[in-house]
């Protein structure tokens, strides 16, 4: 059933229901990934890094939302059920249990650059299908570039 009419013709409603919906994914996941971490990060740097992931999930939330509902816009139905963010979610996680401030820093800065990674071979493939989606990605890059740099700032200068 159809509820939206999409205004995309076919190959190009799918090409951007396929970025858009593995960018959902991404930011959902990323979003529960900044939770873990932010409920078992310890360390000296404790505090900073506990607000600064609250931000992360804060961005990924807010894209996430925007992304569903101009997915939706476009008559395509987001999917962004539990089952099927556990399912298709491939981004670096981290191990369970008690998370070292330095090795969340690492992790966040790992798993950011992967997600960058996706959003710009993204922006690429919805460049011609959807101007409009792609510069929704571009934004995404943007902020998501900025907590990158802000974390890996974090770790500087590494012994290792």
């Amino acid at each position: 059933m159809t509820v939206v009419k999409s205004p995309l013709p076919e190959p190009d409603r799918q090409v951007t229901f396929d970025a858009l919906q593995n960018t959902l994914v991404d930011l959902l996941g990323l979003s529960l990934i900044g939770k873990q971490a932010h409920w078992n990060i310890v360390g000296p740097r404790f505090r900073s890094i506990h607000l600064q992931l609250d931000e992360v999930v804060s961005t990924a939330r807010s894209y996430a939302d925007t992304v569903a509902e101009r997915a939706a816009a476009l008559g395509l139905a987001p999917d962004g059920r539990p089952e099927t963010i556990a399912s298709a979610f491939t981004l670096p996680s981290p191990k369970d249990g008690w998370l070292r401030d330095e090795d969340v820093v690492q992790l966040l800065a790992e798993t950011l650059g992967a997600a960058i990674g996706r959003l710009r071979e993204r922006i690429k493939a919805t460049e011609e299908a959807d101007p409009v989606s792609q510069d929704l990605l571009i934004a995404i890059t943007s902020e998501l570039e900025k907590q990158r740099w802000m974390f890996e700032a974090e770790n500087w200068p590494r012994d290792n």
